[in-house]
Formats: structure tokens, C-alpha cells, sequence
């Protein structure tokens, strides 16, 4: 299911932007985007198929098909103990989106918002499109436990939200237990909100457990807004398809009339409902095969990394990217990028300002939602590039 036969690469080359193998040389091997090589679950084309067979696409609810409400409302209750009513969900047109419907309900001109460093940067455009300034808390990439209590040092009186990533993307931490507590202290503490990005909690290593932070008391979880989506864990990034879970019904109806769901100038197409509501109830069993494929896939790549002089590799936690420290050959991120991509023929994501904020520099990130073969074939590339 996961292996290289699985993989149709032409259908990929006609289909599969945003960096990967639409979008580069046909000679070239992307481990870029965070998007998987492999098709989606049975189950979830099944649904899709069944929907459209019936040859109805009429308007959907602007407050989001009811069967996929339901279905995250138990994932949350059944997972994590954390109690999301079903009418308090809104499914939206991808958990980009979300996150930038959460910045233009909570912020305003001037306001400033914590966000991680390195960290995606769609926090920072977010934040920035809603007028408010971001505040970077350096989060360096490793496994060690994170200092919240340094947080607390670039709280002011205009600060109004704390964007979370957990797993972060790009490092791959897994936030504890223990360090969820201690950043709601600080949030509780200064009466602030959280928005709390889940979108990779189905991709942890090592029976890392999964905690996401509104789970911790009701206190904490009345000041979260969670944004999360299907594309990583299920491959539906093409769909379209995020949700935001809001606390309550006050907030639910602020962050649902800054949409324009109501107008049908937005909204949230039906068929990646009905896709990711397959996902939830039916794909399980396929997402515990996928996971075994990763942890793998997860060694192949940091293994043969480390083993490439100069380079230093920590096994991320959680999320299918690895984030790789290059400081040691001398070469910048950028000319990392530009080297793999013209000599060893692969397209990896280097640790620039514009994408994951200035803790980035000196790394690279690569994704290994791919087969064994094509992986094992991009280390050799690289490693025989830097390593002659």
C-alpha cells in the first residue's frame, strides 16, 4: 500500500503542486511540500464516489455538513477527553483558512500575537493580513523541554493571542503535558487566547502521546480556538478541507460572522466533507498502516542524513518532515537548496526567514511522505552530492 508501486508518478507530475512534482524539473525528486506521494484511503474515494454517483451538488450548509461536525466532536471526546459541541464546529475551506479566519475575528490593528520561531509561516501572514505585529519565541529544534516561563517576558498589555503548533511544524516537536501547563498559565494569567493548530496530531513517533491543550481544564479550554484538517494524515490537501472548534456559542458566532459562508461568497465544498468524514469513521486501519510506513521512512531519512558529514539530523517527534542542520558544511540554507536541487536532483524547503521565520537558518526541511525507493534514492543523490 505504501510502497513504490503504489506511487503513480506521472499522474503526479500533472497534478501535484505547490513545490512537488507538478512544479519542478521531471529529472528531479521533491521532498518538499508536506503533502504524501501515495493515494488516498479506499474508504475515503468509496464515499466520494457514492456521493457523486447520486449526481446532486446542491448548496451545503453554510455552517458545515452535520455528519463531519459529529464525527470530529467524537474524535476529540473519544482521543482526548475534550468535549467540542458538534454545533460549535465549522468546517472551512482548509485549516489555512481557519487560522486566517481566527486572526481577523480576534485581532485588530496593532495588537500583538506570540508565535513560534522556526515555525510555518502562515501564522505570521495571518496575524500580519489582520494589522497585528508578531512577537517571535525562539523554539530551537530539539526534543528538550521548552522554557515557557521565558514567555512571559514579551507579554504586554496589546498582546491578545499565543498562535500554538503542535506537533511543530517545522522541527517536529511534540509538546508535553507539562509544558501545555505551564504556556495556559501564562495565558490564563494575562487573559489571553490560544490558537492552537492540530492539523499533524494524528502523526506522532513513539507513542509520543498527543496532547492538545484545550484538553487541560476548562479554564484553558474556553480561552482555545483549535484549527485543524485532514490533508496530512489523509492526503486531501487538493479538497480543501480545515475545521475551527470554537468553545462556545459566543465565539463560534464571532469567528462564523467573519466569514462569508452566509453570502455563499465562501464556504466549504461538500465534497471534501463527505471525503474527510470518511476519513474520521472509516480509515483507521489505514492511517495505523500509514503511521507503521512513516516511522520507517522517519529512520531511512535521518539515518542517512547523520551519516553525511556536516549534517545533523534530530528524529522528529511528530510530523512527516525532517528538519536537518547544515551548519556544519559551511553552505546557506538557500545555497543548500539551490546545490540539491541543480547536482543531486532533489527539492527540499530551506530555512529561510519567508518560511519558517529567522530560527530556521542553517537548516533544511525534508518530507518523507514518500516510499522507501524514492527516499532511499534522494539520500543517495544528496548524500553523493555533499559527500563525493
Amino acid at each position: 500500500m505504501f510502497e513504490n508501486q503504489a506511487i503513480d508518478i506521472p499522474l503526479l507530475q500533472s497534478r501535484a503542486f505547490n513545490l512537488r512534482w507538478a512544479s519542478v524539473p521531471a529529472d528531479v525528486i521533491p521532498l518538499t511540500a508536506a503533502d504524501p506521494d501515495f493515494p488516498i484511503a479506499p474508504a475515503i474515494k468509496e464515499a466520494i464516489i457514492k456521493y457523486t454517483t447520486d449526481g446532486y451538488f446542491s448548496y451545503n450548509d453554510p455552517l458545515g455538513y452535520h455528519p463531519l461536525k459529529s464525527a470530529l466532536a467524537s474524535k476529540y471526546v473519544t482521543q482526548y477527553h475534550t468535549a467540542y459541541h458538534p454545533e460549535n464546529i465549522l468546517p472551512v475551506n482548509s485549516a489555512a483558512f481557519g487560522i486566517h479566519l481566527v486572526c481577523k475575528a480576534l485581532l485588530k490593528p496593532g495588537d500583538e500575537v506570540i508565535i513560534f520561531d522556526p515555525v510555518d509561516f502562515l501564522f505570521k501572514h495571518a496575524a500580519e493580513t489582520a494589522g497585528a505585529v508578531t512577537i517571535p519565541f525562539a523554539i530551537p529544534p530539539s526534543s528538550m523541554e521548552t522554557d515557557f516561563s521565558a514567555m512571559e517576558a514579551l507579554i504586554t498589555q496589546k498582546t491578545k493571542l499565543i498562535c500554538l503548533c503542535n506537533p511543530l511544524n517545522p522541527t517536529g516537536k511534540v509538546f508535553t503535558y507539562q509544558e501545555l501547563k505551564k504556556l495556559a498559565e501564562l495565558v490564563v494569567k494575562y487573559n489571553l487566547m490560544i490558537l492552537s493548530d492540530e492539523i499533524w496530531s494524528d502523526i506522532v513517533f513513539d507513542n509520543q502521546p498527543f496532547t492538545p491543550i484545550a484538553s487541560l481544564d476548562k479554564e484553558i479550554f474556553n480561552r482555545t480556538i483549535t484549527v485543524t484538517g485532514l490533508s496530512k494524515s489523509f492526503g486531501l490537501a487538493g479538497l480543501r478541507i480545515g475545521a475551527v472548534l470554537a468553545p462556545d456559542t459566543k465565539t463560534f458566532n464571532t469567528l462564523y460572522k467573519h466569514t462569508q459562508h452566509q453570502s455563499t461568497a465562501e464556504g466549504c465544498n461538500i465534497i471534501g466533507q463527505v471525503a474527510a468524514h470518511a476519513a474520521l469513521t472509516a480509515c483507521s486501519d489505514w492511517l495505523a498502516l500509514f503511521l507503521d510506513h512513516l516511522h520507517q521512512m522517519r529512520a531511512l531519512v535521518v539515518n542517512g542524513l547523520q551519516k553525511i558529514p556536516g549534517i545533523s539530523c534530530i528524529p522528529p517527534q511528530g510530523c512527516y518532515v525532517a528538519f536537518a542542520n547544515i551548519r556544519g558544511t559551511g553552505i546557506s540554507s538557500q545555497e543548500m537548496h539551490q546545490l540539491l536541487l541543480s547536482k543531486a536532483k532533489v527539492a527540499v524547503v530551506p530555512g529561510l526567514p519567508e518560511w519558517f521565520g529567522t530560527g530556521a537558518s542553517g537548516y533544511i526541511r525534508l518530507s518523507f511522505a514518500t516510499s522507501s525507493s524514492i527516499l532511499q534514492h534522494a539520500i543517495e543523490n544528496i548524500t553523493k552530492t555533499l559527500n563525493p
